[in-house]
């Protein structure tokens, strides 16, 4: 059997993936990476070290906290206060995965002699028959996780195992029952760990280096000013609520240009396109897609997408096109678009750069 070694968020996730790795014989070592601490001391939902302590003791399994902060400020922290800065939305579990959890991960592991890292994903770690690692959905419908793990490296996936690829939510929350772990009716955090309350724009205001942009205009598709907004961090493509503009029917956010620190609003059908471009690519199943090469594939959006089907094609070295065969609603600039194979394998992805 293994060693390896289990990242502890201290939710029941991650606690049943060290009981099942525990229980198939191997040697288990639970860390939890300290990633962030608001200023009133609390630990994020991702880092919750007594919980995590107190499941390690109940499994009986070694436990070590490791701090990881100044990492995650880098690698998340910083990029997502940039992202949002700059009119985008981004998905910060996305790089904090790669270069947080995996990549500390890995190398704790590598300090402890471990063979394997392991994670409470609700995901498959799979290779192909090409020698390739990718991920595949998972049993858990609508809380697969696949949709955040598209940036992994091929190293990264070549050492991880994700117990919890055929369970559901139900059957993780009665083994953890069974087994009396402290844990088992804990709650899911719904939002991002390090912005616990939702507010992002103020999290925003808090974290930035330079001002915040401040008031700008509402403008329609034709440039005509239809009042003022309260800054640009304050609104994502897609949105309705909170405008505070009476059109005389419903009336959404289009585009964020924040070269002018104006908001683009429209009705609804012109949030519907039929192509994005991506940037900042990934690949899992595959090496690349090249030249005139053309795959299909079904593409996620955002986190609760169903998917689209679509091709993919190369617009240039550094940008792929992603032609849908119907039009997807809201594409964000800055969130990740994931692209799947007919089984449910994540063959790469990239961030939405445009439409």
């Amino acid at each position: 059997m293994s060693k390896v070694i289990v990242g502890m968020s201290g939710g029941v996730d991650s606690a049943i993936a060290a009981l099942l790795l525990k229980r198939a014989g191997h040697d288990v070592i639970g860390v939890t990476l300290r990633t962030w601490e608001s200023e009133d001391a609390a630990e994020n939902r991702c880092c919750e070290i007594d919980d995590a302590r107190a499941v390690c003791r109940t499994i009986g399994i070694p436990y070590y906290p490791w701090n990881a902060c100044g990492t995650f400020r880098e690698m998340v922290i910083d990029p997502f206060v940039k992202d949002y800065l700059e009119g985008r939305t981004p998905n910060p579990c996305v790089e904090c995965n790669r270069h947080v959890k995996w990549g500390r991960m890995l190398r704790i592991a590598d300090e402890l002699s471990a063979d394997y890292i392991a994670t409470g994903h609700y995901a498959d770690v799979i290779q192909t028959p090409g020698g390739r690692f990718t991920v595949r959905q998972s049993a858990a419908g609508k809380k697969d996780q696949t949709y955040m793990l598209w940036k992994l490296t091929q190293e990264q996936l070549s050492r991880t195992l994700m117990p919890l690829a055929s369970l559901t939510k139900e059957e993780v929350r009665r083994i953890a029952e069974e087994a009396g772990l402290p844990v088992a009716k804990k709650h899911d955090s719904q939002e991002i760990c390090f912005v616990p309350d939702g507010h992002y724009s103020e999290f925003i205001e808090n974290e930035a280096a330079t001002a915040c942009p401040k008031e700008g205009n509402f403008v329609d598709e034709d440039g005509k000013i239809l009042g003022r907004h309260k800054g640009i961090t304050h609104y994502t493509v897609g949105q309705r609520r909170g405008l505070g503009i009476a059109a005389g029917y419903h009336i959404f956010v289009k585009e964020i240009r924040p070269e002018t620190d104006e908001i683009v609003l429209s009705r609804e059908d012109a949030l519907f396109s039929n192509e994005i471009f991506c940037r900042d690519l990934n690949f899992l199943s595959v090496e690349d897609i090249k030249g005139d090469e053309k795959i299909s594939a079904r593409v996620r959006i955002r986190y609760h997408h169903q998917g689209e089907e679509a091709e993919l094609t190369r617009a240039d070295d550094e940008t792929l096109r992603v032609l849908f065969r119907n039009p997807v609603r809201a594409a964000t600039p800055g969130q990740s678009a994931v692209f799947y194979d007919a089984d449910g394998c994540v063959i790469g992805g990239g961030k939405i750069a445009k439409r």
